[in-house]
């Protein structure tokens, strides 16, 4: 009998796992896009994605895990096509309203994605932690720059994501529109302690986004 590398099994195991894992948000990522999230079922995942009932039980534990996997996968590429944009910025400020307008359009665009995106948002914290580490970073550059820093990092870093996250909601429900976009942007960076004057300036001077090629 052929020895059977222990490493090797175990790396094997793991890549099978994270093809399986992947197979059911890729699943659920797909079911998303055709019909209201309310209405996909377990069943309805792993008849999607090919798999066992038991195998989904093995990776998530209910339907509301998987759809914070999708909402993180669906934030995280997104954000992936703004970096190059965004990282050509020297304001942090400007890398701020960019990335606000940017979901925000895509909102506009997709509905849907900002229906799953932010409702999944508001109970799992892991839901966008790269783009909110990046949002964490830029305003700690901005806020150091304020003459009085009335709020703290971590309460202007709740404020700003609060504000977004509910025009997300808004713009799924169909409750807000382009015409309230800048708006929307201003709101943010006034809420985090930006003067009118410098919110106007950015908001007048915001580019055009331009999304790179996957």
């Amino acid at each position: 009998m052929a020895n059977v590398d222990p490493i090797r099994r175990a790396e094997i195991g793991r890549e099978k796992r994270a093809r399986t894992r992947a197979q059911l948000v890729a699943a659920a990522r797909s079911l998303f896009g055709k019909r209201p999230v309310e209405s996909v079922t377990v069943d309805d995942v792993v008849e999607e994605a090919g798999v066992a009932k038991g195998t989904f039980y093995v990776h998530f534990e209910d339907l509301n895990a998987l759809t914070a996997a999708v909402a993180d996968e669906l934030v995280r590429t997104f954000d992936e096509l703004l970096q190059p944009q965004r990282l050509s910025m020297p304001d942090p400020l400007m890398r701020i309203a960019f990335a606000c307008n940017a979901f925000i359009e895509k909102a506009m665009n997709d509905p849907s994605w900002a229906a799953v995106v932010a409702r999944m948002a508001w109970s799992y914290p892991t839901v966008g932690r790269v783009a909110r580490s990046r949002l964490r970073e830029d305003l700690k550059l901005v806020l150091k720059g304020m003459p009085q820093q009335e709020t703290s990092l971590e309460l202007s870093l709740e404020v700003a994501l609060g504000i977004m996250l509910q025009v997300l909601v808004a713009i799924s429900q169909g409750r807000l529109s382009g015409r309230d976009q800048k708006a929307a942007i201003g709101s943010i960076l006034r809420a985090i302690g930006v003067a009118s004057r410098q919110v106007k300036s950015t908001l007048a001077h915001l580019p055009q986004i331009e999304l790179a090629a996957r």
